[in-house]
C-alpha cells in the first residue's frame, strides 16, 4: 500500500509540475490566465471500519482551474489593439461558424476588409445607428469595414471609444461607426474550455455567454493602443515549483524505502 499511495503522490507531484511550468512558459502571452491544480485524498472505507484506524490510499488530482484575475497592461499605441479593462471576453467567429472568447485583443483590418484577431476570425460586434449608439445588445454580426466610402474615398484608420464603439475614418475626414465591439460574460468562467492561443468556448460547466456592451453593467470599459498581458506571478510560481520538487523528491524517497524493507523481508524469508 505505501508503495502506491506514494506512487499517486509522484503522479500528483508532477501533475503540479506541469500545471506550474505552463503557467511560467506563458509568463509573457497576451491574455493568458494561470492555472491552479488541486489535489484530494483517497480514502478507502466501510460502514464496518473503525475510524481510528483508517489509513489513506494516496491522492489524486481533483479539478486543475484557472485564475481569470486581470493581467498587466501594456500600452502599443495601435488603436484596433484593445484589452478589457474589467470583466468580459471579446467573442470571435471563424470562418466555419465556431464561436471562441477570448481576452486578447490584438485585432486587425484584413484585405477584405474584416476586423480579426491573430488567427483570422472576425470580431462580433453589435449595429449600431449613424451616431454610433447600439441597436440591439442580443444579436451580433462579423465586423467589417468598407474600404473605400461611398464618395469613393480609402479608408485610412480605425478609433474605438471606451464603449466598444469602431469608428472608421477616410481620406475626406469623414468617418463611419461601423459597430460596438460585443463581450461575453458566463456564470462560471472555470468551466470555459481552453482551446490554446488564449482562447476559449463554453461548455455546461461555464454556461451560457451573456452578452453586453463594454463599459456597461458587469463588463469592463475597453482601453484602445494596449493589450493585457499575463497574469502570471513569476515569484509565487517559482515557490509552487520549488514545492512541487520537493514533494516530487519525498515521495520517492518514500517508494525507496518501502523497496528496502521489502528486499530486507525476502532476504530474512530466503536466508
Amino acid at each position: 500500500m505505501t508503495f502506491y499511495a506514494s506512487l499517486s503522490g509522484l503522479q500528483a507531484a508532477q501533475t503540479d509540475l506541469n500545471v506550474i511550468s505552463n503557467n511560467i512558459a506563458n509568463a509573457n502571452t497576451n491574455g493568458f490566465k494561470a492555472s491552479t491544480a488541486a489535489f484530494a485524498d483517497l480514502v478507502s472505507a466501510s460502514a464496518l471500519t473503525d475510524p481510528s484506524l483508517t489509513i489513506g490510499l494516496g491522492t489524486r488530482t481533483q479539478a486543475i482551474t484557472q485564475q481569470f484575475s486581470l493581467g498587466s497592461m501594456q500600452q502599443t499605441g495601435n488603436a484596433l489593439d484593445l484589452a478589457i479593462n474589467g470583466d468580459g471576453f471579446f467573442v470571435t467567429q471563424s470562418p466555419t461558424g465556431t464561436t471562441s472568447y477570448t481576452r486578447v485583443g490584438a485585432f486587425k483590418v484584413d484585405g477584405a476588409g474584416g476586423i480579426t484577431d491573430s488567427a483570422g476570425d472576425l470580431v462580433q460586434v453589435f449595429p449600431v445607428n449613424g451616431s454610433g449608439t447600439p441597436t440591439s445588445t442580443t444579436s451580433t454580426s462579423s465586423a467589417t469595414v468598407a474600404l473605400t466610402n461611398a464618395a469613393g474615398s480609402a479608408y485610412t484608420g480605425m478609433s474605438v471609444s471606451g464603449s466598444g464603439v469602431l469608428t472608421a475614418s477616410y481620406a475626406d475626414g469623414s468617418t463611419t461607426p461601423i459597430g460596438a465591439i460585443a463581450l461575453a460574460n458566463f456564470p462560471q468562467d472555470s468551466g470555459l474550455r481552453q482551446q490554446g492561443g488564449a482562447t476559449w468556448t463554453a461548455t455546461g460547466l461555464s454556461g451560457a455567454a451573456t452578452l453586453g456592451q463594454a463599459g456597461t453593467g458587469d463588463y469592463g470599459p475597453l482601453l484602445s493602443g494596449t493589450l493585457e498581458g499575463s497574469n502570471v506571478d513569476l515569484a509565487s510560481q517559482l515557490v509552487g515549483l520549488v514545492g512541487a520538487q520537493q514533494d516530487f523528491q519525498a515521495n520517492s524517497k518514500a517508494i525507496d524505502t518501502d523497496t528496502q524493507i521489502m528486499q530486507t523481508i525476502i532476504n530474512m524469508r530466503t536466508g
